[in-house]
């Protein structure tokens, strides 16, 4: 029996019904699939410690899974320990910067007043009812502060739950993902899930190694200029630069608002430039040496990434949508059907100057004036 091919208008309504469809499922499963996916990259990071204590250790593989976990836990409480730290020390001189602001504010009052005539009364009538309207939603901001925190308690503990459940089973959803494709395409599905976890650990492992160089070079560079909380601002800086093009600007935007109101405007300047030359660095040193090439995604397919996956699951679609696209380059790598989009994922081939033309060109044209 001859296959069916369908009408290429139907081919496409069909993948895009099933975008349509992928996408409403991974908002409705947002409680359940984000920290799901979460966790499973926090169990590839993990399978190595998991891996050391149940063959070399003799550990039980449920105690191997749980020793994990535990570590997990006790490297982000002490992140969390550290950073809640510095923020106590900055709320401390909460109300210095608060007058600093003000007192920056004023001015900038006068310089519009004398710039584009706006006196200064209008201005502050139109702050006043800006600030009554957002009075009157004081109610809702704090209502969704609660949602938040109570959603990130339940983030966290569906996280470590999941990071555990999959240690602990991961040779059954191995044997699961393996049965599932026919016998003839085994070898592959083999070959795409070691490649995976070869290429998403070493980009897991790249991404903690180059926000700590990240950190460690603007709190450098800060405390060298005499920067007020420089620990916390690189701190920032580092946390934020997780997320690609969006975090770093963020962290430039907050740094620069407490240097210039704990130091003025020419110091929040400087920092501005430290900023834009570590994230130079960053980009074109630190990244492709530390991460490495093939989970590069360019700038285009990850800046849409970032978009839709903060539309769908807010910051943690923004931070889990690089490496679910590194695992797609892949798996698109490796089949021949979809080896097209693999090339739209990665990056532009650089151009080769042709050395060797040229010298022929440079020589013929020798040999004919020396005729």
């Amino acid at each position: 029996m001859k296959d069916l091919k369908l009408p290429f208008i139907a081919h496409l309504t069909l993948v895009l019904l099933s975008i349509l469809m992928l996408g409403y499922l991974a908002i409705l499963g947002k409680s359940l699939l984000a920290p799901l996916l979460f966790s499973l990259l926090m169990a590839l990071l993990l399978l190595p410690l998991t891996n050391f204590l149940e063959y070399k250790l003799k550990f039980r593989r449920s105690l191997a899974a749980i020793v994990a976990v535990i570590a997990m836990i006790a490297v982000l409480y002490a992140i969390i320990y550290f950073f809640a730290a510095q923020l106590s020390e900055l709320w401390t001189d909460w109300p210095l910067l608060v007058n600093e602001v003000t007192k920056a504010f004023h001015e900038l009052q006068i310089w519009i007043s004398k710039t584009f005539h706006i006196n200064t009364y209008k201005q502050q009538s139109y702050i006043t009812n800006t600030a009554e309207k957002a009075l009157s939603s004081g109610a809702v901001v704090v209502g969704t502060t609660l949602i938040t925190l109570s959603s990130s308690l339940l983030f966290l503990g569906f996280t470590i739950l999941f990071t555990f459940f999959l240690l602990n089973y991961r040779r059954l959803l191995y044997g699961f993902l393996t049965s599932v494709f026919k016998e003839e395409h085994k070898e592959k599905v083999n070959s795409i899930v070691n490649e995976i976890q070869r290429i998403i650990k070493k980009y897991i492992t790249g991404l903690f190694i180059q926000m700590l160089i990240v950190t460690t070079l603007m709190i450098t560079a800060l405390s060298i200029l005499g920067v007020k909380y420089a620990i916390l601002l690189g701190l920032v800086a580092g946390i934020f630069n997780i997320i690609p093009y969006l975090g770093i600007a963020t962290a430039l935007i907050i740094s620069a608002l407490i240097t210039f109101a704990t130091a003025g405007g020419a110091q929040a300047l400087i920092v501005v430039f430290i900023f834009v030359g570590i994230h130079a660095i960053d980009g074109n040193i630190l990244m492709p040496l530390v991460v490495g090439s093939k989970v590069k995604i360019n700038a285009l397919i990850a800046f849409v990434g970032i978009v839709v996956g903060e539309m769908i699951w807010g910051i943690a679609g923004m931070f889990l949508c690089i490496p679910y696209l590194a695992m797609l380059k892949i798996i698109f790598a490796n089949i021949d059907e979809l080896k097209a989009w693999a090339i739209l994922f990665g990056e532009q081939p650089k151009r080769k100057i042709r050395k060797r033309r040229s010298f022929q060109l440079t020589k013929k044209i020798r040999i004919e004036e020396a005729e």
